[in-house]
């Protein structure tokens, strides 16, 4: 039997897949490049998957931060798309993807934000970056400012 065309190509492990659909929740789904992080909260839908909210790394720079492929902006994207999400879903399951898993990485500084923001996602708190690397940003405002400023700009829009 032929293997399915995207796990050949590489792009889906069908088990990891199937095991996170049987989970009945909905899937929030971190993806990184060298520049940005990308965050969607994903159904599962008769004719496939359907993206409810969907927010990327350069949506910061209307919060003042330029530099988007660290962990703080990491951080600070896994807030932005919480604080969005909270509206859609209260949990869901965490979907990576092909990505290794390591301690410390982008991704678990993505998860870190989104539970911050109070979407309740399974998760081992070890696998978070230490406060430090979250909070290390080299911008003319502080991680704090921008922490602020993000959560006041989403405060008045309610």
């Amino acid at each position: 039997m032929a293997k399915f065309r995207r796990r050949k190509e590489g792009k889906t492990n069908f088990r990891q897949r199937l095991k996170l659909l049987l989970s009945q929740k909905p899937r929030v789904v971190v993806r990184k490049s060298l520049k940005h992080m990308v965050v969607q909260l994903v159904y599962p839908g008769e004719q496939g998957d359907v993206t409810q909210l969907s927010v990327i790394s350069s949506e910061l720079k209307k919060f003042g931060l330029n530099r988007t492929g660290n962990i703080s902006a990491a951080y600070l994207t896994g807030l932005l798309f919480g604080l969005r999400a909270k509206k859609i879903a209260k949990e869901a399951v965490l979907d990576i993807g092909l990505q290794t898993s390591s301690p410390g990485s982008k991704i678990y500084a993505t998860l870190k934000g989104i539970t911050d923001a109070g979407m309740s996602i399974p998760h081992d708190p070890v696998m978070f970056p230490s406060e430090e690397r979250i909070k290390n940003i080299t911008e003319d405002l502080s991680f704090e400012d921008i922490k602020e400023k993000m959560l006041s700009d989403f405060t008045q829009g309610e």
